[in-house]
């Protein structure tokens, strides 16, 4: 077999695992001539969403200590707890210890949820920015793609 004949195979195997300096054809992954770096925002969108309906919901629901308060600023809960410790009854401390560890594992998870819905908010909103940062970059003055020979310069 002469070179060029061996280097005509090779060549032909290598286009077959490797494509260099073009996008995948249309329907292929790596997204479309308009978007090469793209995230789909929708499922962050949707866990920072819920994470965000979660602490509204844990917020009312799961407020043991504020319930029922009255204009002492106790709720019905507390109350009861210090009646059982007034009347020397072991369910009072308990009751106390019962809602004190509630809060503060409520407010654990409250403080949780808000910041993985705010987490997600900042980086979905720092991928725009980074995203036009990036493709600004990308770009000559005139407002043409910046080739790939010309970006592999930067490299060397």
């Amino acid at each position: 077999m002469s070179f060029d004949e061996e280097w005509a195979r090779l060549r032909a195997q290598a286009s077959d695992r490797t494509r260099l300096n073009r996008l995948p054809e249309e329907g292929g992954a790596g997204g479309s001539a308009a978007e090469d770096l793209v995230v789909r925002q929708d499922d962050l969108g949707q866990v920072g969403n819920d994470a965000f309906k979660l602490h509204g919901d844990l917020q009312r629901a799961g407020d043991i200590v504020g319930a029922g308060m009255d204009e002492e600023g106790t709720g019905t809960t507390m109350r009861a707890a210090r009646q059982l410790k007034k009347h020397r009854f072991a369910a009072g401390a308990a009751l106390s210890t019962t809602v004190e560890t509630w809060d503060s594992q409520l407010k654990t998870l409250l403080q949780a949820c808000a910041h993985i819905s705010n987490h997600l908010d900042f980086s979905r909103k720092r991928h725009t920015e980074d995203e036009a940062a990036i493709a600004a970059s990308m770009r000559h003055r005139d407002g043409s793609a910046v080739s790939a020979s010309a970006i592999s310069q930067y490299f060397r």
